[in-house]
Protein backbone atom coordinates (compact mmCIF):
# COMPACT_ATOMS: atom_id res chain seq x y z
CA UNK A 1 0.00 0.00 0.00
CA UNK A 2 1.38 2.92 -1.18
CA UNK A 3 1.70 6.03 1.66
CA UNK A 4 1.87 9.52 1.72
CA UNK A 5 5.23 9.97 1.47
CA UNK A 6 7.35 12.44 -0.24
CA UNK A 7 6.99 10.22 -3.39
CA UNK A 8 3.64 10.11 -3.29
CA UNK A 9 2.58 11.55 -7.04
CA UNK A 10 6.38 9.95 -8.69
CA UNK A 11 5.57 9.67 -12.15
CA UNK A 12 2.67 11.64 -12.94
CA UNK A 13 2.14 14.25 -14.86
CA UNK A 14 -0.24 17.09 -13.98
CA UNK A 15 -1.63 20.21 -16.05
CA UNK A 16 -2.86 23.00 -13.62
CA UNK A 17 -4.87 25.36 -15.43
CA UNK A 18 -4.64 28.63 -14.03
CA UNK A 19 -1.42 27.08 -12.47
CA UNK A 20 0.60 30.39 -12.49
CA UNK A 21 -1.22 32.14 -9.46
CA UNK A 22 -3.52 31.35 -6.15
CA UNK A 23 -4.48 28.15 -5.44
CA UNK A 24 -3.75 26.84 -8.64
CA UNK A 25 0.40 27.63 -7.43
CA UNK A 26 0.34 25.98 -4.12
CA UNK A 27 -1.42 23.32 -5.62
CA UNK A 28 1.17 23.14 -7.76
CA UNK A 29 3.95 23.92 -5.41
CA UNK A 30 2.68 20.51 -3.11
CA UNK A 31 3.00 18.41 -6.07
CA UNK A 32 6.22 18.91 -6.97
CA UNK A 33 7.34 18.03 -3.55
CA UNK A 34 5.49 14.93 -3.79
CA UNK A 35 7.07 13.87 -7.00
CA UNK A 36 4.77 15.12 -9.67
CA UNK A 37 6.18 16.13 -13.04
CA UNK A 38 4.06 19.71 -13.65
CA UNK A 39 2.59 21.94 -16.67
CA UNK A 40 0.89 24.82 -15.65
CA UNK A 41 -1.45 26.74 -18.41
CA UNK A 42 -2.48 30.45 -18.02
CA UNK A 43 -3.21 33.61 -20.20
CA UNK A 44 0.14 35.52 -19.18
CA UNK A 45 3.26 34.41 -20.22
CA UNK A 46 5.49 36.64 -17.84
CA UNK A 47 3.16 34.73 -14.80
CA UNK A 48 3.77 31.40 -15.79
CA UNK A 49 7.38 31.85 -16.40
CA UNK A 50 7.94 33.51 -12.78
CA UNK A 51 6.16 30.72 -11.01
CA UNK A 52 8.20 28.11 -13.51
CA UNK A 53 11.15 29.63 -12.43
CA UNK A 54 10.64 30.13 -8.90
CA UNK A 55 9.92 26.47 -8.99
CA UNK A 56 12.82 25.56 -10.71
CA UNK A 57 14.90 27.16 -8.44
CA UNK A 58 13.33 25.33 -5.34
CA UNK A 59 13.11 22.09 -6.41
CA UNK A 60 15.60 21.75 -8.92
CA UNK A 61 13.29 20.50 -11.78
CA UNK A 62 11.82 22.45 -14.72
CA UNK A 63 8.12 23.21 -14.78
CA UNK A 64 6.75 23.01 -18.39
CA UNK A 65 4.35 26.30 -19.27
CA UNK A 66 1.96 26.60 -21.55
CA UNK A 67 0.04 30.41 -22.67
CA UNK A 68 -3.62 29.52 -23.46
CA UNK A 69 -6.37 31.06 -23.24
CA UNK A 70 -9.19 27.89 -22.55
CA UNK A 71 -11.84 29.91 -23.30
CA UNK A 72 -10.90 29.08 -26.99
CA UNK A 73 -11.70 25.42 -28.16
CA UNK A 74 -9.04 25.67 -30.73
CA UNK A 75 -6.54 26.96 -28.38
CA UNK A 76 -6.66 23.96 -25.58
CA UNK A 77 -6.60 21.73 -28.36
CA UNK A 78 -3.60 22.76 -29.45
CA UNK A 79 -2.23 23.23 -26.08
CA UNK A 80 -3.35 19.47 -25.78
CA UNK A 81 -1.57 18.61 -28.50
CA UNK A 82 1.78 20.31 -27.55
CA UNK A 83 1.92 18.25 -23.92
CA UNK A 84 1.39 15.30 -25.26
CA UNK A 85 4.27 15.92 -27.72
CA UNK A 86 6.59 15.10 -24.80
CA UNK A 87 4.27 12.62 -23.35
CA UNK A 88 0.64 12.08 -21.94
CA UNK A 89 -0.85 13.58 -18.75
CA UNK A 90 -1.80 11.38 -15.90
CA UNK A 91 -3.88 14.55 -14.04
CA UNK A 92 -5.83 17.61 -15.42
CA UNK A 93 -6.66 19.45 -12.71
CA UNK A 94 -9.00 22.52 -13.42
CA UNK A 95 -8.32 25.06 -11.48
CA UNK A 96 -8.91 28.10 -13.45
CA UNK A 97 -11.66 30.73 -12.66
CA UNK A 98 -12.93 33.97 -12.84
CA UNK A 99 -15.62 36.10 -10.49
CA UNK A 100 -17.10 39.33 -9.76
CA UNK A 101 -19.42 40.90 -7.20
CA UNK A 102 -22.73 42.22 -9.19
CA UNK A 103 -26.41 42.74 -9.51
CA UNK A 104 -27.42 40.01 -11.89
CA UNK A 105 -29.99 42.01 -13.48
CA UNK A 106 -27.84 44.39 -14.04
CA UNK A 107 -25.45 42.14 -15.61
CA UNK A 108 -24.70 42.60 -19.42
CA UNK A 109 -24.40 39.10 -21.84
CA UNK A 110 -21.02 39.75 -22.14
CA UNK A 111 -20.55 40.08 -18.45
CA UNK A 112 -22.52 36.24 -18.18
CA UNK A 113 -20.31 35.13 -20.72
CA UNK A 114 -16.87 36.28 -19.27
CA UNK A 115 -17.54 33.84 -16.58
CA UNK A 116 -19.21 31.06 -17.85
CA UNK A 117 -16.73 31.10 -20.57
CA UNK A 118 -13.72 29.79 -17.92
CA UNK A 119 -15.67 28.38 -15.92
CA UNK A 120 -17.54 25.98 -17.43
CA UNK A 121 -16.57 26.28 -21.14
CA UNK A 122 -12.97 26.29 -21.10
CA UNK A 123 -13.36 23.40 -18.27
CA UNK A 124 -15.32 21.32 -20.13
CA UNK A 125 -12.94 22.31 -23.34
CA UNK A 126 -9.71 20.89 -21.15
CA UNK A 127 -11.57 17.76 -19.73
CA UNK A 128 -12.83 16.40 -23.09
CA UNK A 129 -9.87 17.19 -24.53
CA UNK A 130 -7.72 15.12 -21.95
CA UNK A 131 -10.85 12.54 -20.94
CA UNK A 132 -10.51 11.83 -25.65
CA UNK A 133 -7.23 11.44 -25.33
CA UNK A 134 -6.36 8.97 -22.77
CA UNK A 135 -9.73 6.85 -24.00
CA UNK A 136 -8.24 6.54 -27.16
CA UNK A 137 -4.70 5.82 -26.39
CA UNK A 138 -6.29 3.42 -23.48
CA UNK A 139 -5.09 5.12 -20.75
CA UNK A 140 -6.66 6.04 -17.30
CA UNK A 141 -5.99 9.23 -15.68
CA UNK A 142 -7.90 11.57 -12.71
CA UNK A 143 -9.42 14.86 -13.21
CA UNK A 144 -9.84 17.51 -10.49
CA UNK A 145 -12.11 20.22 -10.32
CA UNK A 146 -11.80 22.98 -8.00
CA UNK A 147 -15.29 24.32 -7.50
CA UNK A 148 -16.55 26.87 -5.07
CA UNK A 149 -19.50 26.28 -1.92
CA UNK A 150 -21.80 28.43 -4.38
CA UNK A 151 -21.75 25.50 -6.76
CA UNK A 152 -23.79 22.74 -4.11
CA UNK A 153 -25.79 26.19 -2.19
CA UNK A 154 -26.38 28.90 -4.84
CA UNK A 155 -25.05 32.53 -3.30
CA UNK A 156 -26.07 35.66 -3.75
CA UNK A 157 -24.56 38.30 -6.36
CA UNK A 158 -22.29 35.52 -8.23
CA UNK A 159 -25.20 33.60 -10.00
CA UNK A 160 -22.62 33.06 -12.68
CA UNK A 161 -20.30 31.20 -11.15
CA UNK A 162 -22.57 29.60 -8.91
CA UNK A 163 -24.14 28.26 -12.39
CA UNK A 164 -20.71 27.37 -13.73
CA UNK A 165 -19.59 25.76 -11.15
CA UNK A 166 -22.79 23.62 -10.36
CA UNK A 167 -22.75 22.51 -13.84
CA UNK A 168 -18.88 21.23 -13.44
CA UNK A 169 -20.14 19.43 -10.45
CA UNK A 170 -22.71 17.46 -12.70
CA UNK A 171 -19.91 17.02 -15.39
CA UNK A 172 -17.82 15.32 -12.59
CA UNK A 173 -20.84 13.09 -11.48
CA UNK A 174 -21.78 12.19 -15.37
CA UNK A 175 -18.49 11.42 -16.08
CA UNK A 176 -17.33 9.33 -13.30
CA UNK A 177 -19.96 7.09 -14.69
CA UNK A 178 -19.55 7.39 -18.14
CA UNK A 179 -15.66 7.46 -18.07
CA UNK A 180 -14.99 4.84 -15.08
CA UNK A 181 -14.74 1.98 -17.34
CA UNK A 182 -11.80 3.34 -19.20
CA UNK A 183 -10.01 3.49 -16.18
CA UNK A 184 -10.56 7.23 -15.54
CA UNK A 185 -11.60 8.62 -12.67
CA UNK A 186 -13.28 12.41 -12.26
CA UNK A 187 -13.36 14.51 -8.39
CA UNK A 188 -14.27 17.98 -7.21
CA UNK A 189 -13.11 19.96 -4.59
CA UNK A 190 -15.38 22.72 -3.05
CA UNK A 191 -13.28 25.17 -0.80
CA UNK A 192 -14.41 27.53 1.57
CA UNK A 193 -12.28 30.84 2.86
CA UNK A 194 -9.21 30.15 1.49
CA UNK A 195 -8.09 33.83 0.92
CA UNK A 196 -6.22 35.10 -2.71
CA UNK A 197 -5.04 38.38 -3.48
CA UNK A 198 -6.96 38.42 -7.06
CA UNK A 199 -9.91 36.96 -5.54
CA UNK A 200 -10.25 38.78 -2.29
CA UNK A 201 -9.80 41.85 -4.33
CA UNK A 202 -12.78 41.49 -6.53
CA UNK A 203 -15.75 39.62 -3.87
CA UNK A 204 -14.69 41.39 -0.76
CA UNK A 205 -17.96 43.74 -0.50
CA UNK A 206 -17.16 47.23 -0.20
CA UNK A 207 -16.65 48.57 3.80
CA UNK A 208 -16.42 44.52 4.88
CA UNK A 209 -13.55 44.59 7.74
CA UNK A 210 -12.28 41.52 5.83
CA UNK A 211 -12.52 39.03 8.47
CA UNK A 212 -14.88 35.85 6.66
CA UNK A 213 -13.30 34.04 9.72
CA UNK A 214 -15.45 34.89 11.79
CA UNK A 215 -18.53 33.07 9.53
CA UNK A 216 -16.57 29.59 9.66
CA UNK A 217 -16.92 27.69 13.01
CA UNK A 218 -13.03 26.95 13.41
CA UNK A 219 -12.51 30.42 13.34
CA UNK A 220 -9.76 31.33 10.71
CA UNK A 221 -9.40 31.18 6.80
CA UNK A 222 -8.12 27.63 5.51
CA UNK A 223 -4.05 27.75 4.69
CA UNK A 224 -3.39 26.86 1.24
CA UNK A 225 -0.99 24.17 2.33
CA UNK A 226 -5.07 22.39 3.93
CA UNK A 227 -6.13 22.53 0.04
CA UNK A 228 -2.94 21.36 -1.63
CA UNK A 229 -2.75 18.13 0.74
CA UNK A 230 -6.19 17.40 0.14
CA UNK A 231 -5.80 18.05 -3.85
CA UNK A 232 -2.77 15.97 -4.02
CA UNK A 233 -4.91 13.12 -1.97
CA UNK A 234 -7.51 13.00 -4.27
CA UNK A 235 -4.89 12.71 -7.66
CA UNK A 236 -2.84 10.23 -5.83
CA UNK A 237 -3.35 6.32 -6.32
CA UNK A 238 -4.65 6.29 -2.52
CA UNK A 239 -7.49 7.69 -3.52
CA UNK A 240 -7.90 5.04 -6.49
CA UNK A 241 -11.38 3.99 -5.37
CA UNK A 242 -13.19 7.70 -5.30
CA UNK A 243 -14.63 9.47 -7.78
CA UNK A 244 -17.51 11.22 -8.56
CA UNK A 245 -17.40 13.22 -5.41
CA UNK A 246 -17.20 16.88 -4.35
CA UNK A 247 -15.45 17.06 -1.31
CA UNK A 248 -15.82 20.49 0.62
CA UNK A 249 -12.98 21.36 2.55
CA UNK A 250 -14.71 24.83 4.51
CA UNK A 251 -14.22 24.62 8.21
CA UNK A 252 -17.70 23.82 8.68
CA UNK A 253 -18.93 27.05 6.65
CA UNK A 254 -21.25 25.34 4.58
CA UNK A 255 -23.51 24.43 7.88
CA UNK A 256 -24.11 28.16 8.99
CA UNK A 257 -25.32 28.56 5.32
CA UNK A 258 -22.33 29.72 3.28
CA UNK A 259 -22.78 33.04 2.56
CA UNK A 260 -20.10 35.08 2.27
CA UNK A 261 -19.69 37.68 5.06
CA UNK A 262 -21.25 40.77 4.30
CA UNK A 263 -23.97 38.66 1.93
CA UNK A 264 -27.32 40.14 3.87
CA UNK A 265 -26.29 43.61 4.29
CA UNK A 266 -25.57 43.41 0.90
CA UNK A 267 -29.44 42.53 -0.36
CA UNK A 268 -29.94 45.76 1.48
CA UNK A 269 -27.68 48.11 -0.50
CA UNK A 270 -28.52 50.95 -2.69
CA UNK A 271 -27.78 51.46 -6.49
CA UNK A 272 -25.16 54.21 -4.97
CA UNK A 273 -23.79 51.36 -2.90
CA UNK A 274 -23.11 49.12 -6.14
CA UNK A 275 -21.76 52.07 -7.97
CA UNK A 276 -19.46 52.35 -4.99
CA UNK A 277 -18.45 48.55 -5.35
CA UNK A 278 -17.92 48.50 -8.84
CA UNK A 279 -15.68 51.80 -8.54
CA UNK A 280 -13.44 50.05 -6.14
CA UNK A 281 -13.02 47.23 -7.88
CA UNK A 282 -9.52 46.44 -9.77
Amino acid sequence: MQDFSERLLAGKRVLITGGGTGLGKAMGRRFLELGATLVICGRRREVLEATATEFRDGFGRETQTMVCDIRDGAAVEHMLDGIWASGPLDVLVNNAAANFLAQTHRLSNRAIDAVLAICLHGTAYCTAGVGRRWIDSGRGGTVLSILTLSALMGAPFTAPSAMAKAGIDAMTKSLAVEWGPHGIRLVAVAPGSFPTEGAGARLTPLGADGDLAASVPLRRHGDHAELANLCAFLVSDLAGYITGETVVIDGGRRFLGGARSGSAAMLTWTDEDWKRQRAGMP
